[in-house]
């Protein structure tokens, strides 16, 4: 059996989505299963100054976060964690969380969710969302390295 080819994209080809046209967060999908047959989901996740996700859980995936710019808090199983540029955390199959952007700027994260567990499909099947210069200052300047 011959392996899959390599996946490559570049920036221009991102397009942002929001779950539900009303939620303060939406997705930039860089990798995901429904797009490219991958097992997991790597997204660019912004939140809206004064913005949060819903409280979730995942049954039995892991997702991980990784602030690329701004400031919030992560509430995860009842523990406040600070988020400030080059934070981490992983949040467990089974732990509610919520992700809170109090602003005043918008809060960007990398965020890889896996397995998927139907989060790709979720988010291309919400509202797509126009992506403006900051959203895409932030992804290109993650693929320049900066």
């Amino acid at each position: 059996m011959m392996p899959a080819p390599a996946i490559a994209k570049s920036p221009d080809t991102y397009r942002a989505f929001k779950i539900k046209p009303a939620d303060t967060n939406w997705f930039i999908p860089l990798l995901d299963p429904v797009a490219d047959g991958v097992s997991f989901t790597w997204v660019v996740e912004v939140f809206a100054p004064g913005g949060a996700t819903p409280p979730n859980t995942h049954e039995a995936a892991e997702e991980a976060f990784m602030v690329l710019r701004g400031r919030g808090v992560a509430r995860v199983a009842g523990q406040a964690i600070p988020l400030s540029p080059g934070a981490c955390f992983v949040v467990r199959a089974g732990e509610e969380h919520v992700v809170e952007n109090p602003g005043p700027d918008r809060l960007y994260c990398l965020t890889v969710m896996a397995p998927d567990e139907g989060f790709a499909a979720l988010i291309r099947n919400g509202t797509p969302w126009p992506m403006d210069e900051e959203d895409r200052a932030v992804v290109t300047g993650l693929a320049a390295g900066g």
